[in-house]
Order: C-alpha cells, then sequence, then structure tokens
C-alpha cells in the first residue's frame, strides 16, 4: 500500500513523529488504528452482558450462592 499525503500533511506527520521519538510510519500506523478502532460499530451491551455470563457460569452461580 502506498499512502499519498499533501506535502503541509508529510511535515506534520514527520514533526509529530520527531515529538514522539517514533518514525513517521509508526504514527500514521498508530492514527489508522485509532481511526479503525473509533469507527468500528459498538456491541450493543446486552451482547457483551450475555457472552461474558456464559463465559463465567461458574462464578455467576458461585455469587448467586454466597452471603455474608
Amino acid at each position: 500500500m502506498t499512502l499519498r499525503l499533501s506535502p503541509a500533511q508529510t511535515e506534520a506527520l514527520r514533526r509529530r513523529a520527531v515529538a514522539e521519538g517514533a518514525s513517521m510510519q509508526d504514527v500514521a500506523r498508530r492514527a489508522v488504528e485509532a481511526y479503525i478502532r473509533a469507527h468500528e460499530p459498538e456491541v450493543p451491551l446486552a451482547v457483551v452482558i450475555d457472552e461474558e455470563l456464559t463465559r463465567f457460569t461458574g462464578a455467576v452461580e458461585q455469587l448467586a450462592r454466597w452471603r455474608d
């Protein structure tokens, strides 16, 4: 893959990389990763809860029987 940036974008990326002590490629890669994470569809909370309850069934059953 080739990423073509404007001269201004390239210079801004270079300055950011220097400030972070990183390569321009590393800074760009992190920016792409952050963009992807920020734009992934959210998983409904009920789905997450169902998955976790299934995964921790034994622990949930023990907690249900727990008394002070």
